[in-house]
């Protein structure tokens, strides 16, 4: 161990990351740094000799160790580290928490997990092939995860007979790529990993590098957190155990915090003071970052989960659209204008992708155009939510500056981003307050405001049946518009074809007018395919309880084939259109319309006038989930 490096930051705890090209070796190295920290107990070294053994017969007594790490047995069996692996181990003068993270292009979101919590990390090359786009690939989504101290690892340096020169190339060329991504500080250091030449000890096979070991560089790394110097809180939860005391709980993500000190609830403006900040040891005068606390105020106020307490003089930001670069973990592809949950600290809003202005080749960091984003892929897009949040940039605080998106379908985490500012236009546009509201409207015109939103496939008779009940209900005085999917697309839909995106895009631009139009005091009627279950979910949410119906025309596909009005499955079974739903595309069935038209052995005006007279009773339309079947 490298006794001339003085630890800067004491005893304090480093959480690094091990990254490179496949076959580089960061098993082995994190296996050889634990053996030389003195952490492997007599029965896991035992263990550890007898899988060697077992799987290389033909080396001897010689250790494998990147067994320690390699938990999976696909791992082993195929010699790549697949899933993030965590280890914690110390020395006499530092504790520490490292994630080995893979190295094939398919689990960069494994890496992007591992990077997601790290201060350094430490980048293997093989010193036979030099950089290679993983290495690439990983710097900048080091970069882009917020991590400024990187430790270049040169490993095989035995492969290349020791060579210096070898050495000093590849760290030029790396120290070269880290400055144009933003790393501030980069360390090279040659090893030998299973040796562990410059790993715990200094090398005699390399005389010619004076520097520290792997682990002095650790040992001596700065872990002091680059964040806001202002203090910030997200309330992780209203604690009550009794009438005579509120506290709110959470966790310090930035600054300090003392008795007296006036701060604010955002989003909101309502300020207070600082009666006591209460702990499981007892009450403090102060509290710094990092630290669990509750926090009482002078006064009561409205406060809950996912609310920031922050300094009243300095203020987070508080905004509701932002630039921001995702990376994108899903399998199934991000598509511009999906709804998704996004959760920043402790709180969760509705979110969508508004926009993709460009995705990174992770490789060559170039920007290319992109409608979608695939798994992997990185993308730097402009995000919109349906609430204002209390947020600060990734450079500069983590927490409110970090985010996830959470299908709302699956409950699955599909993507991370980093917030880089606010959009403007967030702060500037403003909701109107206007005195004649659709109440006011649908009154005057003797009638409740209200959507109806017919789905199926294509064939499945929705455009004939909206229009017989149009019909019905305009004889009758009332006033209506029939918004149909087709003739749409020939007017402000024209632009949009029938991919993925497009159609997502197609249901967000008709649920927005048709949105218009309930506001407007109409009874509107929509007939559109929307074969996704989150964009029509989408559009339910634009308009208050009871104003949107949703109703099911359900016809099998055979069926809707059969009848093929225009073709269009014909042409589609012969390849002529692609994208077709139910053909090659999917159609997600309604699982609770508050309408289901089953319209097998039924003519269209039979469906058609049990409709009508179901929303004539103007008795109320049932709740979503007690629907009517016809």
């Amino acid at each position: 161990m490298d006794a001339v490096i003085a630890p800067t930051t004491g005893q304090g705890l480093l959480r690094f990351i091990t990254c490179g090209s496949v076959d580089d070796g960061k098993s082995t190295l994190l296996g050889r740094l634990l053996y030389d920290a003195g952490m492997l107990p007599d029965d896991q070294l035992a263990a550890l000799a007898r899988d060697s053994r077992k799987l290389h017969a033909d080396a001897g007594d010689a250790l494998d160790f990147a067994l320690l790490t390699d938990g999976l047995d696909a791992e082993r069996e195929q010699g790549i580290t697949i899933d993030v692996a965590y280890r914690y181990f110390h020395t006499t003068r530092r504790h520490f928490i490292v994630a080995d993270c893979p190295g094939h292009e398919q689990y960069t979101r494994n890496m992007a997990t591992g990077a997601s919590n790290a201060e350094l990390a430490v980048v293997l090359v093989d010193a036979r092939k030099g950089l290679l786009p993983q290495t690439r690939r990983h710097t900048y989504i080091c970069s882009l995860l917020g991590i400024r101290q990187v430790v270049l690892a040169v490993n095989k340096m035995d492969l290349v007979d020791c060579s210096e020169q070898v050495y000093r190339e590849i760290t030029e060329a790396y120290r070269q790529l880290a400055q144009t991504l933003g790393i501030a500080r980069v360390d090279c250091l040659p090893v030998i990993a299973p040796g562990g030449d410059n790993v715990g000890t200094r090398s005699a096979r390399m005389p010619w590098y004076s520097g520290p070991t792997l682990l002095g560089l650790l040992e001596a790394a700065d872990a002091t957190p680059a964040r806001a110097a202002d203090f910030r809180m997200p309330v992780q939860w209203v604690n009550r155990p009794d009438q005579g005391f509120r506290g709110y709980a959470g966790t310090i993500c930035g600054g300090r915090v003392a008795k007296g000190d006036e701060v604010v609830v955002q989003p909101g403006v309502t300020r207070a003071r600082i009666a006591r900040i209460v702990t499981a040891d007892g009450d403090l005068d102060n509290a710094n970052e990092g630290q669990a606390v509750t926090l009482c105020l002078d006064r009561e106020l409205d406060a809950s989960r996912g609310d920031v307490i922050a300094d009243a003089l300095r203020p987070a930001p508080v905004a509701d659209q932002f630039a921001c670069h995702i990376v994108w973990l899903g399998d199934n592809a991000l598509l511009p204008n999906r709804t998704y949950w996004l959760k920043i600290g402790t709180r969760t809003v509705n979110a969508r992708v508004m926009a993709i202005k460009h995705k990174v080749d992770v490789n060559t960091q170039a920007k290319l155009a992109a409608r979608h984003l695939s798994l992997n892929e990185v993308g730097y897009c402009t995000v919109g939510l349906d609430e204002a949040i209390a947020f600060e940039s990734y450079a500069v605080n983590r927490t409110l500056g970090g985010f996830i998106l959470i299908d709302r379908q699956t409950n699955a985490t599909v993507a991370c981003g980093m917030i880089d500012f606010a959009l403007t236009r967030s702060a500037n546009v403003h909701w109107q307050h206007v005195d004649v509201d659709k109440t006011v409207r649908g009154a005057g015109m003797g009638q409740r405001p209200l959507c109806l939103w017919f789905t199926g496939l294509s064939g499945a008779g929705k455009s004939t049946i909206a229009n017989l009940v149009e019909k019905r209900l305009h004889a009758l005085g009332h006033h209506t518009y029939l918004l149909d999917g087709d003739n749409v697309r020939h007017g402000i839909n024209k632009d949009l074809g029938f991919t993925p995106e497009d159609r997502v895009e197609n249901i967000r631009r008709i649920g927005e007018v048709a949105h218009l139009m309930v506001d407007a005091g109409l009874i509107v009627l929509v007939s559109a395919i929307s074969p996704y279950r989150s964009e029509r979910r989408s559009v339910r949410e634009l308009f208050d309880a009871g104003e949107f119906v949703e109703v099911f025309v359900d016809t099998p596909l055979a069926e809707c084939e059969q009848r093929d009005p225009k073709g269009l499955y014909r042409k589609a079974r012969a390849g002529e259109i692609r994208n077709f739903t139910g053909i090659d595309a999917p159609y997600e069935r309604p699982e609770a319309p508050e309408v289901h038209l089953q319209t097998s052995g039924l003519r269209a005006e039979q469906l058609a006038e049990q409709l009508a007279t179901q929303l004539l009773e103007h008795i109320g339309l049932p709740a979503h989930g007690d629907g009517y079947a016809i």
